[in-house]
């Protein structure tokens, strides 16, 4: 589907797009009455409507006359693209399209994909990761959860969620004493992304688990009562390899593992993956690893070159061929509370993610889908 089909659909297509497709995911529309709509080109439906100021407001809508309307790309493509006619548009049609969010996904008879974003060295892309991920595979149309285990809630304040408005976080369900159910937070920024959030009383509960029975496997039992709920559940760890930790990747089918293009980050590799043999031979026969994302990368430097070099050749095809560029946009998007498909669309960073998404979507739907945790195993 093409977005000349998405924008004939609500009646705003009546002339032809003066330009080729290009390969970039996100794209912003902006009407004739200046409302701006974000498209994303894996699902060609809007995830986001920046509407005008109240000043700069036509009134009565989209006009009933022929207009033009523009589709402005992101920036680095000189070539936007023009509807030279737009067909006359019943205002309330439009409206209520929008207003009602994409259209509820169709049944599904698989269980979500548990991924757990871990790394134990601290600065490496961990929680921007598990943020703008749950964004993206959000904006593809995949019912997300975004899992908060970290004590320090970086996750949680980067979703937009403010810490007012938790009364129940992951402490509560590792202890045992509420539900994911009941203690997420639905439908945050997106219509198909939920939030567990996390503050520092979850640093407590390594001391308060200690002595339970199973207690590496707290979480697993957590999510499986809501697994079938979602799509995909993404898990962000703290940068230790702690009894939470450790609650994490029993929980997960497989590790998502962010590599700063370092040196030390590499070399702290060796001891994550200590970790996961360990829980393949403990509690989580099934784990694998679904992926290494080289981050911070910067094509300028000899070293972010050299340490992309040794991953692709140390860990193969597990090497996402998308990569995360160094980028202020990225890093200033915490700080507004919004991924930063929200924050800025148009940047390398939100790219590289939407990016990302696409390719772990595409992944999952070559594997095997009777035993989807064991099928990228930690061999290494």
């Amino acid at each position: 589907m093409g977005l000349e089909r998405v924008l004939s659909s609500l009646g705003l297509l009546g002339g032809t797009i003066a330009r080729e497709w290009s390969r970039r995911s996100v794209y912003s529309v902006s009407t004739c009455d200046t409302t701006t709509y974000t498209f994303s080109r894996l699902t060609c439906r809007p995830f986001h409507v920046k509407h005008p100021p109240r000043s700069q407001k036509r009134t009565g809508g989209l006009p009933s006359s022929a207009g033009a309307f523009h589709v402005k790309q992101p920036i680095g493509h000189r070539t936007a693209f023009h509807v030279k006619r737009a067909t006359p548009a019943r205002t309330a049609d439009v409206r209520s399209i929008f207003a009602a969010g994409p259209p509820p996904p169709p049944p599904h008879n698989t269980v979500a994909r548990v991924i757990a974003i871990a790394n134990q060295k601290g600065g490496v892309g961990k929680t921007t990761t598990a943020v703008n991920l749950a964004a993206s595979l959000a904006v593809a149309e995949q019912r997300t959860l975004l899992i908060d285990g970290d004590p320090q809630g970086n996750a949680t304040s980067g979703i937009g969620i403010s810490r007012d408005d938790v009364t129940q976080t992951t402490y509560d369900v590792l202890i045992g004493e509420s539900s994911i159910a009941a203690a997420r937070h639905r439908r945050v920024q997106f219509p198909t992304l939920d939030v567990l959030a996390a503050t520092a009383d979850l640093a407590g509960a390594e001391v308060e688990l200690v002595d339970r029975e199973e207690r590496e496997a707290m979480m697993r039992k957590a999510v499986a009562s809501i697994r079938d709920e979602y799509d995909y559940i993404l898990i962000d760890c703290p940068p230790s390899l702690g009894l939470i930790t450790v609650n994490m990747l029993a929980a997960a089918d497989a590790l998502l593992i962010p590599v700063q293009c370092e040196y030390y980050a590499l070399e702290g590799l060796s001891q994550l993956l200590n970790t996961v043999h360990l829980v393949q031979r403990s509690v989580n026969p099934a784990l694998g690893i679904d992926g290494v994302l080289l981050t911070m990368y910067d094509a300028r430097l000899n070293l972010s070159r050299q340490v992309a070099t040794d991953a692709r050749e140390y860990f193969g095809p597990k090497v996402f061929e998308s990569v995360i560029p160094r980028n202020v946009r990225l890093a200033e998007a915490p700080s507004f509370g919004k991924p930063i498909i929200l924050y800025d669309l148009a940047s390398v960073g939100a790219q590289a993610y939407m990016a990302v998404a696409k390719e772990l979507i595409a992944r999952h739907r070559e594997a095997p889908s009777d035993n989807p945790g064991s099928t990228r195993r930690a061999d290494h």
